[in-house]
């Protein structure tokens, strides 16, 4: 590309380029945006960005040849996204400003609900939870700050960071060490029919049906 351009894609006018590196080269193959109607309206809180090493396809051999749409409805296909050893890198972009606690709120909710039906939310997965929730207690969203969810290809850690669009250049960053809590977190965003983005969901369907079907 003329002068080292980065390729973009737009979802809800927040630009996301179409690869990152963290380690090894990752693909935007997933976006969407998580919004809430009321009244009639249509509110829109965040703009999503799924980036995957597309060494993910070796994992997901036994789907080739389906559609977006079988894809879309398949829950199995997205545990085995989520439990594919690879490098997976989320950026959610704020769209409307919320209080970070009302974030860590909502993770909280979806991860503990996760825990207790799979019978997995002990003392540690609560600890665990607890310092996430307290991480995002103090942050205020404004439009265009970021968090940014990194889950490395070999290890069961996260790290998730946080940078406001408020000029500050500190960005605040968190390890989540507990396997089992990174788990629910990558399903609360990859999690098929029950992931809490929609457009999300069906769109990294396309992304991986197009890739699948090469």
């Amino acid at each position: 590309m003329a002068g080292g351009e980065v390729e973009t894609v737009m979802v809800d006018e927040i630009s996301f380029p179409r690869q990152i590196q963290i380690t090894r080269p990752l693909s935007l193959l997933g976006h969407g945006i998580t919004d809430i109607e009321i009244h009639f309206l249509q509110i829109k809180f965040t703009a999503i960005g799924i980036y995957l090493d597309l060494q993910i396809l070796d994992h997901l051999q036994k789907w080739k040849g389906k559609s977006e749409t079988e894809l879309a409805q398949d829950d199995d296909f997205f545990e085995a996204i989520v439990s594919a050893p690879v490098e997976k890198f989320i950026r959610v972009v704020v769209i409307k400003e919320i209080k970070g606690s009302q974030y860590g709120v909502q993770l909280e909710s979806a991860v503990r609900d996760r825990l207790a039906e799979e019978d997995k939310y002990e003392e540690e997965e609560e600890s665990s939870l607890e310092k996430v929730v307290d991480f995002f207690q103090s942050k205020y969203f404004r439009k265009d700050s970021v968090v940014t969810l990194h889950f490395p290809a070999s290890s069961s850690i996260a790290e998730i960071v946080f940078a406001s669009s408020d000029g500050d250049k500190e960005e605040s960053r968190i390890e989540v060490k507990n396997a089992n809590v990174v788990e629910m977190i990558q399903k609360w965003y990859l999690g098929g029919t029950r992931a809490v983005s929609p457009t999300t969901v069906a769109s990294l369907a396309s992304g991986l049906s197009a890739e699948l079907s090469k």
